[in-house]
């Protein structure tokens, strides 16, 4: 291929001259002006069998929830209102009876929980593996759409609920263990999108950079540095850990620092304020946007890891 993904990312990205006034590819969502002050955001993600699931693992009502979960974050990650939803599926020979039901029942159960409808699709068939392309069209107000362009020196690094756990989740299912942990592997399989958490965001003044975590804060953290040219300290001691994912990190000497930073697939979101900002969602502050440091390259943003000598880069999908 030649290329990573974000390489590849900006690559098309360059192909494509976007109006004024639109906001293309480099966020969670584009974001396009409407009449009566109003921005529609659209985002539109894919999940594969064998990379992003396992079928001989994974129940179809889960597949489901998580299919139209995953999106749906991308739209609070940007502090938006959910609308509706397209479903596309390549369905395998293969599918067995009764999944394509269990399937949308998963789907519509998180799409309810959102007020946000199925509203069209595509079905056709697959050679040998299922695959599921999900867009979700949102909306907000008018310039309110939050971005991760928006973090400047001083501001504080904050992120909603606990990292890891989804992880931690995933390496369970991957290595067998007979001590399932469902807490851990529902944090996998059925995440929870901070939709009103987002909405609460976009509606704060202070608030800077916001995206939801899907691949880590080792690799999220850096788009956000990014899109704003800066850099950041992060206080790897201070990382909110739920009490499941430290108990079983010590009971199987797995590294609870690695999972949180590297593993992905949390779903929380990621985000910056001014210092003093009412923040009104429960939170933690994980660190600080800094200028670059001495000696390196502004244009290549720069993650000083605090309590370790370690670094970390996230999940990689190429």
């Amino acid at each position: 291929m030649g290329k990573g993904e974000f390489e590849l990312i900006g690559w098309i990205k360059e192909q494509f001259e976007v109006p004024e006034g639109i906001l293309g590819i480099g966020d969670d969502c584009a974001v396009i002006p409407q009449r009566d002050g109003l921005e529609t955001l659209v985002t539109t993600d894919m999940l594969v069998d064998g990379i992003h699931f396992l079928m001989e693992d994974i129940d179809p009502y889960s597949l489901g929830w998580k299919s139209a979960a995953v999106n749906l974050s991308d739209i609070a990650g940007m502090g938006g209102k959910p609308v509706g939803t397209f479903l596309s599926t390549a369905l395998p020979k293969s599918i067995p009876d009764g999944f394509t039901e269990e399937f949308i029942r998963g789907y519509k159960d998180i799409s309810d929980r959102f007020n946000c409808p199925l509203l069209g699709g595509d079905t056709t068939a697959a050679k040998d593996r299922l695959c599921i392309s999900v867009t979700v069209l949102g909306s907000c107000g008018a310039g309110q759409s939050l971005k991760r362009s928006g973090a400047r020196t001083g501001d504080l690094v904050c992120v909603t609920g606990t990292l890891g756990d989804s992880a931690a989740g995933l390496r369970i299912i991957l290595e067998g263990h007979s001590e399932r942990q469902e807490f851990l592997i529902g944090r996998h399989y059925r995440p929870v999108p901070r939709v009103a958490e987002g909405q609460k965001l976009a509606a704060t003044t202070g608030i800077g950079a916001c995206m939801d975590i899907s691949d880590g804060i080792g690799s999220d953290l850096r788009h956000i540095l990014e899109a704003s040219g800066v850099s950041a300290s992060v206080d790897v001691r201070s990382l909110p850990l739920s009490a499941e994912l430290r108990d079983l990190c010590a009971r199987r000497g797995w590294d609870a620092a690695e999972l949180a930073l590297d593993g992905g697939e949390d779903y929380e979101l990621l985000f910056t304020c001014r210092p003093g900002t009412p923040v009104s969602i429960p939170h933690t502050v994980i660190g600080e946007i800094i200028a670059a440091p001495d000696g390196s390259d502004p244009a290549v943003p720069v993650i000083i890891w605090e309590g370790t000598d370690r670094d970390f880069t996230g999940f990689r999908h190429f």
